[in-house]
């Protein structure tokens, strides 16, 4: 394995990963290789069938536990109310449709929507054997064109998956799309520490350690390098609430974790 220098990009070099730079260059990115903008969704897939089997298992021990009060945060963020209907794009494995359920109740209803097979399936068991697991249903399908009608949930979500969509503002305007009007909407996604000390630790602990656990837990050093990868090329907040201002989103707001390792963007369609 080649280790990668730690680098977090610059603001052209995250601008280079809006829809139409993408488009106008025919290239994209996933982690630091470039790519064909049609061979991406190949990689994606790839990548997850991969780490599927093991993926939640790696994540717990990976951000030592600590994704599950980010996703508990967010989810209480939303404001759910009883009886709503949550569309979880990228949901994978639904960690986040299995804690908005219990929000929703009995009369609700959460859809996770995945383009990977691999990881659905490996949600599947999960769900089946959680209390109100019977309320979210599990849809194949890709974030850049939601197979729903417009206006049909009170709330979407996407939690650590919308750097991986080829096209991340398609996938937003999407979400916007199938909202319905005043619906809410959620976005949990990695991004930059606040702090420059515990911003180099990460970088260590991202670039080398992580690999490393990859590589003997899952027999992939790779998969667990192009994580990091990814997120040094994402949107700082800001800059997220600026591309979620512009789709159509009203009263975006973030909030930090763990000094910015996670960011909880809320929003509301008008």
């Amino acid at each position: 394995m080649e280790w990668k220098t730690p680098q977090w990009f610059g603001a052209a070099d995250r601008r280079a990963q809006l829809d139409a730079h993408i488009d106008q260059a025919d290239i994209a990115h996933f982690g630091y290789r470039r790519m064909p903008t049609a061979e991406k969704v190949d990689w994606v897939r790839r990548h997850f069938n991969r780490v599927a089997p093991k993926y939640d298992f790696m994540n717990t021990l990976l951000s030592f536990g600590i994704q599950y009060a980010w996703k508990r945060a967010a989810i209480r963020m939303m404001g759910l109310s009883r009886g709503d209907r949550v569309l979880d794009v990228c949901g994978g494995t639904a960690d986040l449709s299995i804690m908005a359920a219990r929000q929703i109740g009995a009369g609700g209803l959460c859809v996770v929507y995945d383009i990977n097979r691999a990881m659905l399936k490996a949600g599947q068991p999960k769900v089946a054997r959680t209390p109100g697991g019977e309320r979210i249903h599990f849809t194949q399908g890709d974030a850049e064109h939601v197979t729903f009608p417009d206006h049909t949930f009170d709330a979407a979500m996407v939690g650590f998956g919308i750097r991986n969509v080829t096209h991340m503002e398609q996938g937003f305007r999407e979400m916007h799309r199938v909202l319905k009007p005043g619906g809410t909407f959620m976005c949990l996604e990695f991004s930059r520490p606040v702090n420059p000390v515990f911003r180099w630790l990460y970088d260590v602990y991202s670039f080398y350690i992580m690999p490393f656990l990859g590589h003997l837990l899952v027999g992939s050093a790779e998969s667990y390098s192009c994580l990091p990868e990814t997120i040094r090329l994402f949107h700082l907040p800001d800059e997220i609430t600026t591309i979620l201002t512009r789709i159509g989103f009203q009263q975006v707001t973030y909030r930090r974790f763990t000094n910015g390792i996670a960011v909880a963007h809320i929003g509301r369609k008008g």
